[in-house]
């Protein structure tokens, strides 16, 4: 089979590197990598999730329900999101809309479709949203970097030309750049491979998401973290990227716009989501140290340390009065015998 494209990276010394779009074929059908990849990243994430679900208060079945929404919801979504920015690419053929071989999922539209997926299984089983996001969020990153070697067996998705040692050059991207004709970009020179830098990226995140899962107590914490990592990256990535998806003319990049949204409401969220749980851990700390406190008054008054003792209580613990004593005595007490009788003479 001869390869589609041929892949170098000059700084590396790997030249000519033979890359076919396609891994195999089932009955004549051919099996595309890009396919193949996103269904490996999705089984992966899947099974990881299913195996620690039971240590944060969830159900493996849970999982299943979950990703067997999500799935089909991120592909339609994914393909909507880059049919609506590229759609002057499929207004003349209506039907390659659904021919997804050769790419086009955007994956900020699979974002979406996965979160809708994800709302509508917590209202269907009555679970705390905040709970599954901030549990499923950790994999994302997992099955992005995954996924982005589609993007290489594609040849797509890279960035404009760089003079660093992994530098990439193959026939599909002076193909493409001699097509799109960009300022400043030269066809027949290595360009970065922006796949590999989300890559990268992307399995740091991961790490990171996944430590911070077992630590953190704030709802949404591990979800706006995801955000916050993920779009600072993709912001930079995106920016030197030569196939954007821009917004109709206006020479905004989509997907740089909903990065930067991304980094700033995780910035503003974090801090006020954390003030709150603070600010209710307080409250139930002093409430259960009220409880604690003597109950007060019928009347409503306030709470006395003082013990009121009644008269009852005084003449139960008082001695027994002493014997009277006659005058007689008083004075055989005050007196000697023997100075008593001199008295008496």
């Amino acid at each position: 089979m001869n390869p589609d494209f041929l892949v170098s990276f000059p700084g590396l010394g790997i030249e000519n590197l033979p890359i076919n779009r396609r891994a195999f074929s089932i009955f004549g059908m051919p099996v595309y990598w890009y396919g193949l990849l996103i269904a490996i990243a999705l089984i992966l994430c899947m099974l990881l999730a299913m195996r620690h679900a039971s240590a944060h208060q969830l159900k493996s079945d849970d999982v299943l329900d979950i990703f067997i929404a999500v799935i089909p919801l991120m592909i339609v979504f994914a393909r909507l999101y880059y049919v609506v920015l590229e759609w002057d690419s499929f207004k003349d053929n209506i039907l390659s809309i659904v021919d997804t071989r050769r790419g086009g999922l955007a994956f900020y539209g699979g974002v979406i479709g996965g979160a809708l997926g994800i709302l509508l299984v917590t209202r269907l089983k009555k679970k705390p949203i905040s709970r599954l996001l901030d549990f499923l969020a950790v994999y994302v990153p997992l099955g992005q970097a995954i996924g982005r070697w589609g993007n290489f067996f594609n040849q797509e998705a890279f960035g404009n030309n760089t003079t660093l040692p992994w530098g990439m050059i193959s026939n599909q991207t002076t193909a493409y750049l001699q097509s799109v004709r960009i300022a400043g970009v030269d066809p027949f020179k290595p360009v970065h491979p922006t796949f590999f830098y989300e890559f990268i990226a992307n399995l740091i995140i991961f790490v990171i998401l996944l430590r911070l899962r077992k630590t953190a107590k704030t709802p949404f914490t591990v979800t706006l973290w995801y955000l916050l990592l993920y779009g600072f990256v993709r912001f930079f990535v995106e920016g030197i990227r030569t196939d954007p998806l821009m917004i109709g003319t206006t020479g905004i990049r989509a997907s740089q716009l909903l990065s930067a949204l991304m980094v700033i409401g995780a910035i503003v969220l974090l801090p006020i989501l954390r003030h709150r749980r603070l600010k209710r851990e307080f409250a139930v700390a002093l409430s259960a140290e009220m409880a604690f406190r003597p109950d007060q008054s019928n009347e409503g008054g306030p709470v006395s340390d003082f013990i009121e003792i009644s008269d009852s209580d005084l003449r139960e613990e008082s001695p027994e009065p002493a014997p009277a004593i006659s005058t007689d005595d008083q004075v055989s007490a005050d007196f000697p015998e023997e100075q008593t009788e001199g008295l008496d003479d």
